[in-house]
């Protein structure tokens, strides 16, 4: 079994008295070099911590050989940093955990509070390239070189999707048509990794001026390789988001999802 690395030791966020209440985060990890995103997921578990004084918040993914079932504690609330309820966390997660009483919460990608994050950092990224939003009528303008105020914007959602089943791109969708209402001003559209629309076709008709925000809980290789050389094929020259669940606002909502729990 690999040893965990100092930041991935257990986030104990008890005050004093009674008994610790314990949360386990899972992510599903990079199996080809374990060791980064397990410190990346035990950097955020020591976030939610923060919001969660009587606390006991761990961490483990599920590539790190033997981590799940060593921070593991009977009666635990476990809380899957995974896009979509699928394959992972509908049979690999629950079997791996089976031999211990627990409360399975629902996935990250889930979170009913998530299409509103994802829509300020769309909106941020919007400002940053110089269009203008009137909040009372939900219209946006250009003041960009070389934009067209006329022209509706475009985000691109970059997901995985999967060949093992429809849950994933499901998924994808769902939040999509949540998070259009949230965006009207922009044309939101969707795109997959391993399954169609493929990234790189949909990306190769996207405006100068588009957005892509990746889909996914972790900067793994789909992040930090297949998306980008997908756009690269498909001449994509606008902005590209950093992956969702990396972004600042994501333990607090973590710890609101817990506490409704």
């Amino acid at each position: 079994m690999s040893s965990p690395s100092p930041a991935s030791q257990v986030i104990d966020a008890q005050t004093s008295g009674a008994p610790p209440k314990t949360v386990v985060l899972v992510a599903h990890g990079q199996p080809s070099a374990p060791n980064p995103p397990e410190h990346s997921l035990a950097q955020l578990a020591e976030q939610v911590a923060s919001f969660l004084p009587g606390w006991q918040v761990r961490s483990a993914t599920l590539a790190q050989p033997g981590r799940l079932e060593q921070v593991m504690q009977p009666g635990a609330l476990v809380y899957p940093f995974f896009m979509a309820e699928g394959w992972f966390t509908g049979k690999v997660l629950p079997k791996r955990i089976c031999h211990v009483d627990h409360r399975q919460l629902p996935p990250f990608g889930q979170d009913p509070n998530l299409p509103e994050l994802a829509a300020r950092l769309v909106r941020q990224a919007r400002t940053a390239q110089g269009h203008r939003f009137e909040a009372a009528s939900g219209s946006s303008s250009a003041s960009g070189s070389g934009s067209d105020p006329s022209a509706p914007g475009c985000l691109l959602l970059a997901a995985h999707g999967s060949a093992r089943g429809p849950k994933a791109a499901a998924a994808t969708e769902l939040f999509a048509t949540a998070l259009r209402p949230l965006l009207p001003e922009l044309e939101v559209r969707t795109a997959y990794i391993e399954q169609a629309p493929y990234l790189a076709d949909v990306a190769s008709n996207m405006p100068s001026d588009g957005l892509c925000l990746p889909f996914f809980a972790q900067s793994g290789d789909h992040v930090k390789d297949d998306i980008p050389e997908a756009l690269s094929s498909a001449k994509f020259d606008g902005t590209v988001l950093p992956a969702l669940g990396t972004t600042p606002e994501v333990a607090r909502l973590i710890a609101k999802a817990i506490q409704r729990a």
